[in-house]
């Protein structure tokens, strides 16, 4: 390799047999390895600084394509681990200049990891996604009056369509708020994240739940056939279950978005 190279971190776990991670390939397209200190272990990757340094990453993540590929392969890394044992995925652009600095963090931080890591020991992250179906609690218009002309009538389904409007986005947002209390009740832990920006989430449907749930992985199949129960009584929303994924809502490393 030429160029000076940093060290992106993509996950911690406990002591890991390298064997485990032959053939995984991190954020820079090589091959990954384990930096230990403590009984915990990095999964790091090198990284070019050309791309990967500071003032690179801020001019980088506000370019969406880049930020969708390297989000891509840096949970492709945090998921081949999961499989494992428990794992603390880092925050994205977590780098540092090498690999001695990495075992300071570990040992830095190793209270919280340890805390972490024995957090989510066993269970995994689920995602809900709900999006308001439009005009799924619209309301009739009103009956036309018996001399009414054009005009009136117009601004008679333009008040109808606004009453419709607001009436479906606020069933919609009551129906999300019960839906993630109920989600948040078969879950060890739940959180509830902003919505997705519009470009990320691939629909221009309004999303009213982006929910992460955590729960014990023995469980999964009960939690999913739950969940799709609980799908039909919500009928002014469109709900997409994803997962299981690494706990990323429930674990994180320090917010890292500079080079140390």
């Amino acid at each position: 390799m030429t160029g000076q190279y940093g060290r992106w971190v993509h996950a911690v776990t406990r002591d890991l047999d390298d064997r485990r991670l032959a053939g995984i390939t991190g954020v820079g397209g090589a091959p990954v390895h384990a930096v230990r200190e403590g009984g915990l272990t990095a999964v790091v990757g090198p990284v070019d600084l050309a791309e990967f340094g500071e003032d690179a990453l801020h001019r980088n993540l506000e370019n969406l394509d880049w930020l969708e590929r390297v989000a891509r392969a840096h949970h492709e890394v945090a998921d081949a681990v999961v499989r494992f044992g428990p794992v603390v995925p880092a925050r994205l652009a977590t780098v540092y200049l090498d690999d001695a600095r990495v075992r300071a963090a570990l040992a830095e931080q190793h209270a919280g990891l340890t805390a972490a890591l024995e957090r989510v020991d066993g269970r995994l992250e689920w995602g809900v996604k709900a999006y308001a179906v439009p005009g799924a609690a619209g309301v009739a218009p009103a009956a036309a009056g018996p001399d009414e002309g054009p005009g009136r009538a117009y601004l008679r389904r333009r008040r109808a369509r606004l009453t419709a409007t607001e009436q479906s986005q606020r069933a919609a947002a009551d129906g999300a708020d019960r839906l993630h209390d109920a989600v948040g009740r078969l879950a060890v832990a739940a959180r509830r994240h902003p919505p997705q920006d519009r470009r990320l989430s691939g629909t221009t449907d309004w999303m009213v739940l982006n929910g992460a749930y955590l729960v014990e992985a023995a469980r999964a199949a009960e939690f999913a056939g739950a969940i799709r129960e609980l799908i039909p009584g919500h009928p002014m929303l469109r709900v997409e279950l994803t997962g299981p994924w690494p706990p990323y809502s429930f674990t994180e490393l320090d917010d890292v978005e500079a080079t140390r």
